[in-house]
Order: C-alpha cells, then sequence, then structure tokens
C-alpha cells in the first residue's frame, strides 16, 4: 500500500470516529431531554394536586366565616341572655350560701360562748360557800389569834383564791349603803330606820357575786324603808 493510500485510510478513520462522537453526544442529549420531560411529568401532578388541596382545606374556614355571618342576631343575644341568667342564678346561690355559713358560724360560737358560761357560773356558785366559809371563820378570830400563823396562813389561802376569782372576772356585789336593786339584790328583811334614806340598804347577810355582768348570786340584805 502506497504513502496515498495509508494516508486516505487515516482519514476515513478519524472521519468515522468523529461521526460516532457525535452520535454519542446526540444520543447522551436525547436521553438528558427525556429525563427533563419525564421529571417535569412528576412534578406537575403534585402541584396539581396542591392546587386540588388547597381550595379544600380553606372551605372549613370559609364555611365558619360563612355560619358566623349568617348567624342571625336574635340568636347570639338569646344565647348571651341565658348565659347571664346562669351566671346570675349561681352567683346568687353562692352568696346565699355564704351567708348561710356566716350566720351558722355565729350561731355556733354564740352557743359554744353560752355553754361555757353556763358551766363556770356552775363551778363559780359551788366555790361560794368555800369562800363564805373562809370569811366566817376568820371573824370569829380574836386579835390575838389572828396573830398566828395558822390563821394568816388560812389568810393567805383566802386572798390567793378570791385574786384567782377576780381573774376570771367574778366580782363581789356592792351592798351597804347602796340603793336596793332588784336585779342585783334580794331584800329578806325590812327595817324602819329614820337615819339611812328610803329603800336604802342597812345590812348584808349574805355576799352577791357577779361573773362578767351576770348575777351569780344575789345578795341577801336588810333594806330601810
Amino acid at each position: 500500500m502506497g504513502k496515498k493510500d495509508k494516508k486516505n485510510s487515516r482519514e476515513e478513520t478519524i472521519e468515522k470516529l468523529k461521526g460516532l462522537k457525535e452520535a454519542v453526544e446526540k444520543e447522551k442529549e436525547a436521553e438528558k431531554k427525556k429525563e427533563e420531560q419525564k421529571a417535569a411529568e412528576e412534578k406537575a401532578p403534585e402541584e396539581k394536586t396542591q392546587e386540588e388541596k388547597a381550595p379544600e382545606e380553606k372551605a372549613p374556614e370559609e364555611k365558619a366565616a360563612a355560619a358566623a355571618e349568617g348567624t342571625p342576631a336574635e340568636e347570639e343575644s338569646g344565647i348571651g341572655d341565658k348565659a347571664k341568667a346562669k351566671i346570675d342564678e349561681l352567683n346568687d346561690k353562692v352568696m346565699r350560701q355564704m351567708a348561710e355559713f356566716e350566720n351558722y358560724r355565729k350561731r355556733t360560737e354564740k352557743e359554744k360562748q353560752s355553754m361555757f358560761e353556763v358551766g363556770a357560773k356552775s363551778v363559780i356558785e359551788k366555790l361560794l360557800p368555800v369562800v363564805d366559809n373562809f370569811e366566817r371563820g376568820l371573824a370569829t378570830l380574836s386579835e390575838e389569834e389572828a396573830q398566828g400563823g395558822f390563821a394568816k396562813g388560812i389568810e393567805m389561802v383566802y386572798k390567793q383564791l378570791m385574786e384567782e376569782l377576780s381573774k376570771l372576772e367574778v366580782k363581789p356585789i356592792e351592798a351597804v349603803g347602796k340603793e336596793f336593786d332588784p336585779n342585783l339584790h334580794n331584800a329578806v328583811m325590812h327595817v324602819e330606820d329614820e337615819e339611812a334614806g328610803e329603800n336604802i340598804i342597812v345590812e348584808e347577810f349574805q355576799k352577791g357575786y357577779t361573773y362578767r355582768d351576770a348575777v351569780v348570786r344575789h345578795s341577801m340584805v336588810k333594806v330601810a324603808n
């Protein structure tokens, strides 16, 4: 083979390679376009589906708005009046219960106080004869006997007893020289006495006592006419 034939064969081979390369590039480009077209086709239904769903998602809101716009004013007013009436009824019920409870608390407290005072008065009534005996015993002592240790001990016990009664708000009722008061005194004797005023107490037979302004025992007295 001559040089010319070799040159022609080489050029033909180059031309074939170029053609093959161009064919491969065209085929790649065609496949690329197919893939882009396929991706576009797959994307299109999703966008369409989202566009179709959007109105459906908005539909409940639009329906609610439409329902709200379509609610008659009379119905809203009726519901408001019923709720207000129910609230007022419950509020009145609560206020009544609170008032009843307060009245119950005050009544219970008053009853407890009354029971305590009744019990205290009962104890004081039992102690008063002991006080009377102390006073009678000390009154019979002579001056010499009163200076003895035993008499002084008895007097100290008597004073301590009277101090404790005073702390409990137990007080003796004033009688001699005072005007007779039936709420405090019990007149067991009357006497004509021109020196004493009319209806004035001249002598006390038994001392009376009060407990918190309530009479535990009336004074037994002699009253001048």
